[in-house]
């Protein structure tokens, strides 16, 4: 322990630092572990304020001394030592810098507290960052500090600071030869973990590991290094092999294959950070984490903040991984949140940006790449199209859809699209469905096909949710093709105007009659040409809303659409001679509702498709009477 000089000289906090520091101990930081985090970046800061001082004066103590970070625990004694020989503190600084917490901010922080709103917790941890309070964090686990300490001016005399956290402290003269600060913790009963060798390595590796200057750690009597030092996103890109980038990504993410891409950058303007960030080449990479489990790694000077720090990306880009460093952040709490401040709107814009761009360089450039991407996260943009209006714009040129243009794999873009459409065709064509196969045989598209109309197919359950954002692209509405009041460009036929068939009228209304208030109404088809039928959403009438619905998983009416029949089919025909031979003919009732729950099924409507199977087997059966 410290062998001092003279008398040492007790004074006892003052009422609003006692209250600071009860703050401080039992309300503010999360995690424990935090202490150590906050010395070894104390300790940083004395290293690089001591370099900075070295290169004024010739005249500073051990100009030799190599510039480090020492860490000792000691389980058996409960003890925890961490030096350093950064620039030191007289026994004045002592004084201004640890006996009034943040010289003589905690009175004004006080105030601060209650002409906010009475210093509730929440109210704390935004303001409190402002006054420079870390070292305090190491009270949460220790029963006294002692702090031993020689200035880098060889005028100045060795002092140490001694407290239990409670009500007082001493400072006095020390015997110390060496530059730097040497912080010697007596943990408390329920704290004695940190004291252990493991412990320290774990914690170094996870807050640490990018500091600087070196860290040591004494373990089986030896110093071993305990940080890495280097941190990749700092490095110049064009000096990163590529098996370091895999190496860093399966370390952050425990995702054993390669990333499908690697964005490395840095920015200078309107605030400097660097960032390294992972696109994954799989959306289900994450064998041992939970969904929720995302965010960038955010860092300050290369001390790790928050590993999971979700607010420099928008939610639907939390399949990106990586680290953000910027030099210039304002931090709360010192260090352990981040304040509300415009600099991490401007992060994330710039981020964004970004990234935004590199999906589109690599879009244009590297098309099997962004294929695979889009298989994997294009759902991600369509969430982003639903929920982020500011940002709409960036993404639309970056979907893609399957359409009744494309086969297999292959999608297309709205720009794609639009470049395709004739002179007189002056919308967006879609079809909503659960599969590319089964909307890729909808009724509905007879018309586009015979007058070459492309039809985009929305088959992701997010596209329900991205037409509440899309509604236009290039000046054209996205419009649905089942809607019955649907304007189609002319096609130079002349429109035929067929005589009435008794029967088909008569079908109609009968029809109706079956379905009652399940149909919207029934009716003849303008455009089916083989289909037998198709259903259509009324005047103002849409079936997004039980799509969003049934994919939340909760329970809503199938929405009421209009029946329309084609008079050219041959079921239809024959229904209506069946109805004119024996309008109680009990097997057309039969027939009818399994004609209007096929084009259910079809559209994807269905509440449980499992019902129609009785049905089946009855018309199997009616079949198997007449062949047999």
């Amino acid at each position: 322990m410290t062998e001092t000089l003279a008398q040492p000289q007790r004074s006892e906090f003052k009422a609003e630092i006692r209250q600071v520091l009860d703050i401080l101990v039992h309300s503010l930081y999360t995690e424990k572990e935090i202490f150590l985090r906050e010395l070894i970046s104390n300790a940083s800061d004395a290293l690089n304020r001591f370099k900075l001082e070295s290169l004024k004066s010739q005249a500073v103590v051990d100009r030799g001394a190599e510039l480090g970070i020492w860490l000792e625990g000691d389980p058996e004694a409960r003890t925890l030592t961490v030096r350093d020989t950064g620039i030191g503190l007289s026994a004045e600084e002592m004084q201004t810098y640890l006996g009034t917490i943040a010289h003589s901010g905690a009175k004004r922080f006080i105030e601060t507290l209650k002409e906010l709103n009475g210093g509730d917790t929440q109210t704390t941890r935004d303001v409190i960052g402002q006054f420079g309070v870390g070292f305090y964090s190491v009270f949460m686990v220790a029963d006294e500090v002692t702090v031993t300490s020689r200035s880098h001016d060889p005028a100045a005399e060795a002092a140490y600071w001694r407290s239990d956290g409670q009500g007082s402290y001493e400072v006095g003269p020390a015997v110390k030869a060496e530059r730097g600060t040497t912080i010697e913790i007596k943990f408390k009963e329920d704290a004695k973990e940190f004291a252990e060798t493991y412990r320290l390595r774990g914690i170094v590796k996870e807050h640490s590991d990018f500091i600087a200057f070196p860290i040591y750690l004494k373990e089986d009597g030896d110093w071993k290094q305990a940080n890495a030092r280097t941190a990749l996103w700092r490095e110049s890109p064009r000096d990163v092999e590529a098996d370091k980038y895999k190496t860093f990504y399966q370390q952050l993410t425990l995702d054993f294959q390669d990333p499908l891409h690697t964005l490395h950058f840095t920015a200078d303007m309107p605030i400097q950070f660097y960032a390294l960030l992972y696109i994954p080449s799989r959306r289900d990479y994450k064998l041992f984490r939970s969904a929720d489990d995302y965010g960038l790694k955010l860092y300050a000077r290369k001390v790790l903040i928050d590993g999971t720090f979700r607010d420099l990306l928008p939610p639907y880009l939390r399949f990106i991984e990586g680290v953000v460093d910027s030099e210039d952040l304002p931090l709360n709490v010192s260090r352990e949140m981040v304040q509300a401040t415009p600099a991490v709107g401007r992060i994330r814009k710039a981020v964004v940006g970004r990234v935004t761009s590199e999906l589109e360089r690599m879009a244009a450039d590297e098309p099997d790449s962004y294929r695979t991407f889009y298989r994997e996260f294009g759902s991600f943009l369509k969430e982003g199209i639903a929920s982020d209006r500011d940002n709409t714009e960036r993404f639309l040129d970056l979907l893609r859809f399957p359409s009744s243009r494309t086969e297999g794999e292959d999608m297309t873009s709205l720009r794609e699209y639009v470049a395709r459409t004739n002179p007189e065709q002056k919308d967006i064509y879609y079809v909503l469905g659960d599969d590319v196969e089964v909307v890729a045989r909808s009724s509905h598209l007879e018309y586009f096909r015979e007058h070459d109309l492309e039809v985009l197919y929305l088959t992701d359950p997010m596209d329900t949710f991205m037409l509440m954002g899309l509604t236009d692209y290039d000046g054209r509405l996205l419009k649905n093709i089942d809607d019955a009041e649907l304007e189609l460009p002319a096609t130079g036929e002349a429109e035929l105007e067929l005589p009435k068939d008794e029967a088909f009228i008569s079908l109609t209304a009968f029809v109706k009659q079956v379905l009652g208030d399940r149909v919207e109404d029934v009716r003849e088809s303008k455009v089916l040409k083989g289909g037998a039928a198709r259903l259509v959403n009324p005047v103002g009438g849409t079936s997004s809303f039980f799509r969003a619905q049934r994919l939340m998983g909760r329970d809503v009416e199938v929405p009421k659409k209009i029946l329309e029949l084609n008079p050219k089919s041959d079921l239809v025909k024959r229904l209506g001679e069946r109805l004119k031979a024996n309008d109680k003919d009990p097997l057309l009732l039969v027939l009818i509702e399994q004609l209007f729950e096929n084009e259910l099924l079809a559209e994807g409507l269905h509440p449980n498709p499992a019902e129609m199977i009785p049905r089946l087997q009855q018309l199997m059966m009616e079949v198997v009477k007449v062949t047999s």
